[in-house]
């Protein structure tokens, strides 16, 4: 079916798919809060590209993948944070001094950051990152998984950098 990128167009869209794709995401996440935001996010992430809805051929796996992808992402944030605050937990078991306020809301705030920084990335740029710098894996078995010479991995992570750089002050 094809659907205009106009408003009109957009809405026929998600009202056709919405019902589907959060049972599908239900069924997967079993909360139907994350549920909710993660449908919200999907359609949002359309609406900044409509033109990606013009005649598709199968609109549920365009969303499912959307969607998945948009839970990656999350999963990785979530990682970010995860660590963060392990990391907050083993300075206090050492018997450092907690970090003040202020230091917990500018960590807070360049951990806000980087999410804005890496949401703005290309997808493959993103992935490279994160595989790199959160999952510890090599350029080399980066380059392999998806299927790019290591040079293009090492492009993408300095444009990754770059532009986390100039987003949070050192």
């Amino acid at each position: 079916m094809d659907y205009p990128s106009t408003p009109i167009g957009m809405g026929d869209f998600y009202q056709d798919h919405r019902g589907w794709l959060l049972r599908w995401l239900r069924a997967r996440l079993h909360c139907s809060f994350t549920a909710e935001d993660l449908v919200q996010d999907t359609f949002v992430r359309l609406l900044l590209a409509p033109s990606a809805v013009h005649h598709l051929r199968h609109p549920r796996a365009f969303l499912a993948t959307t969607a998945r992808r948009l839970l990656i992402d999350r999963s990785r944030r979530m990682a970010v944070e995860q660590a963060y605050l392990e990391a907050l937990e083993a300075t206090l078991a050492e018997g450092a001094q907690a970090p003040s306020a202020e230091q917990c809301a500018q960590t807070l705030e360049a951990l806000a950051l980087l999410a804005q920084a890496l949401d703005e990335l290309p997808a493959r740029a993103r992935r490279v990152f994160l595989s790199c710098y959160l999952d510890g894996e090599t350029q080399s078995s980066v380059a392999k998984c998806l299927g790019v010479s290591e040079r293009t991995v090492r492009n993408d992570l300095v444009q990754a950098l770059l532009h986390v750089q100039t987003l949070i002050p050192a």
